[in-house]
């Protein structure tokens, strides 16, 4: 990305120069519907981010610039100057949620832009609220440590966007780490960082360009299959409060008391957790023919299990598998989106001239390529 043309923009705007700050997008290797359920997932910080430059303006007002929109947006920070504009939400609410933890924020001006692909399940709204979040803490000597910012992030979500969202992905902007992974426990939030320096290996994303409609009201509904068997073991075993504390063993006794579908739904998550800490043992031995296989069951875990992949994710992972890919998967929610890859250099171009030609041919759709790196997290430039 070159910020060049967001200080450009800054000085046309407002004089002067501001300070830049950025704070990334992320992925997800393995570890997929699992936050819910309290379990474990695996995110990384990429090279692909929102950047900001920013100067407090000595007023009660801010002024931002949408620089990839060309939109701008100025709005006051109490808590009825909420914007019009949907992207300004996220900047209004970032500073209302530390408003409402005791900070003293002030007005200012800023401009922002960004690289990371919109709706292809990089999370460049999380990104942009870290960014944000930051910026600000850094400029007004806020005093809130980067889990407070993923906080901050996650109940903008909440309360200014409407987006019930979980908290790894504004916790993997803020706590990236260059050639690192984050192992993430959903309940206590504590973490570890995983070694990921996959020498002779790329990580490559393939966005299959759908998003279907199913996205919202089945992802409520497979919640909701969880969380029944949760409840039935729960009368014979009171400390599972959430699948993370069952067994295979716990599932086994309760089969006759709930649907088919919800025990399917529940035993793709008890197999994905253990998925989860089988891969992050490898990767501390550097073993990525082993990551990759476990990538594969994910993804016909979701598929088969989960039944939150769709035809073109699928014919995707095929292509992978046959082409020789050491690892693929659907990334995130399902229902269209991306496949991220593990892919062996000398394989990567065949794979991807393969998978891009045959997909276009079989759904009339070119997909989009995004080579990503593991890069660090939310920083002053």
């Amino acid at each position: 990305m070159n910020t060049t043309t967001i200080s450009e923009k800054f000085k046309e705007l407002y004089g002067g120069q501001g300070t830049m700050y950025t704070s990334p997008g992320r992925i997800n290797l393995i570890g997929e519907h699992t936050d819910y359920n309290g379990g474990f997932v695996l995110p990384g910080a990429i090279d692909k981010a929102m950047y900001c430059e920013i100067k407090p303006n000595g007023t009660n007002e801010v002024h931002a610039y949408a620089l990839d929109l060309k939109e701008a947006s100025t709005f006051g920070l109490g808590e009825n100057d909420i914007p019009r504009e949907q992207w300004a939400k996220y900047i209004y609410g970032v500073c209302r949620e530390m408003i409402k933890r005791g900070a003293d924020v002030k007005g200012f001006d800023c401009v922002f832009a960004g690289d990371v692909p919109l709706g292809a399940g990089m999370s460049s709204s999380a990104a942009l609220e870290s960014c944000f979040g930051f910026a600000l803490n850094d400029q007004f000597n806020l005093g809130f440590d980067r889990f407070e910012l993923a906080k901050i992030g996650q109940a903008t979500e909440h309360n200014y966007v409407g987006v019930m969202c979980g908290i790894m992905d504004q916790f993997a902007s803020c706590f990236g780490k260059e050639g690192s992974l984050i192992r993430l426990d959903c309940r206590s939030l504590e973490y570890e960082y995983v070694p990921f320096s996959p020498e002779g290996y790329r990580l490559v994303l393939i966005n299959t360009m759908v998003a279907h409609e199913l996205a919202s009201s089945a992802y409520n509904k497979r919640r909701l299959s969880c969380e029944a068997v949760a409840a039935a073991m729960r009368k014979r075993h009171p400390e599972v409060e959430l699948l993370r504390d069952a067994t295979m063993d716990m599932l086994h006794e309760v089969a006759n008391e709930v649907s088919a579908e919800d025990y399917i739904r529940a035993e793709f998550v008890i197999e994905e957790i253990q998925r989860l800490l089988d891969a992050c043992e490898a990767l501390s031995k550097g073993d990525y023919e082993t990551v990759g296989k476990k990538m594969y069951e994910t993804h016909i875990g979701l598929s088969r299990k989960y039944e939150v992949s769709c035809p073109e994710l699928d014919y995707l992972n095929d292509m992978a598998r046959q082409c020789g890919v050491t690892g693929s998967r659907v990334m995130g929610g399902g229902f269209g989106g991306c496949t991220i890859n593990l892919v062996k250099n000398e394989l990567y171009d065949e794979f991807l001239e393969k998978a891009t030609t045959g997909y276009e041919k079989e759904f009339g759709i070119k997909p989009k390529v995004y080579d990503v790196v593991i890069k660090d997290g939310a920083r002053k430039l």
